[in-house]
């Protein structure tokens, strides 16, 4: 399979991959968020702008001293915060695990689960890279799978036709529902992936490293 690449917005060059359900989860815990004035929020990066969004309008449209946190962790590190009775909603781009869901049990925290939104898997690149208008799901397997890991280190490596120029990777942390769902969709296992590659939790971060490497690829939700 072969997928597109456009330039959305200016300032990177992306290709939509696959759509997952990005999801709230709303703990219903007797007493856990009665007696507080504030109510926390974490979990994955890619709900936290929805989410901050959803904050700010209801700030703005109620006289209420609620003092809402928003934060993110990814999914993984959002749930073990939520499951530990820590957070009051957590944000997920995947769904929760059987573990998770065991956790939450074992501390007595149940939930009701809200879907909120569509969550592109995007690969981008660079404005200023000329050469790849397009990708196939084959050559990200080669890119990301283990046995990558200080093997693959150039373009044309690849795509023959591509140059011989070094590809640098930007991508989600361990703890993302996104590194999930990649590796899982992608590399064929769950959790299977290089680790030669600038890792983090915020895909701002992410977009910021490739928007200022010619060379640079980077996936993350959108």
């Amino acid at each position: 399979m072969t997928t597109r690449l456009s330039k959305l917005p200016s300032s990177l060059k992306t290709l939509t991959l696959a759509v997952g359900t990005a999801t709230l989860l709303l703990a219903c815990s007797p007493g856990q968020t009665k007696q507080t004035k504030a109510i926390h929020i974490d979990g994955s990066s890619t709900v936290y702008p929805i989410t901050e969004t959803i904050v700010k309008e209801y700030n703005a449209q109620t006289a209420s001293n609620l003092d809402v946190k928003v934060n993110f962790s990814g999914t993984g590190g959002g749930f073990r915060k939520f499951c530990a009775g820590e957070t009051d909603i957590s944000n997920a781009s995947r769904p929760i695990l059987k573990a998770e869901i065991e956790a939450c049990k074992k501390n007595n925290i149940s939930y009701l689960e809200l879907p909120v939104a569509f969550d592109a898997l995007t690969i981008v690149v660079n404005p200023q890279n000329t050469w790849a208008q397009d990708i196939t799901v084959a050559e990200l397997k080669k890119l990301w799978e283990p046995q990558a890991e200080g093997q693959i280190k150039t373009w044309n490596q690849i795509r023959s036709s591509w140059p011989n120029q070094p590809i640098n990777l930007y991508g989600p942390g361990k703890d993302s529902g996104t590194f999930d769902y990649f590796t899982a969709a992608i590399v064929g296992e769950e959790g299977a992936s290089r680790s030669d590659y600038q890792a983090s939790e915020d895909d701002e971060i992410i977009a910021q490293g490739v928007m200022n490497d010619p060379n640079g690829l980077g996936y993350f939700g959108y």
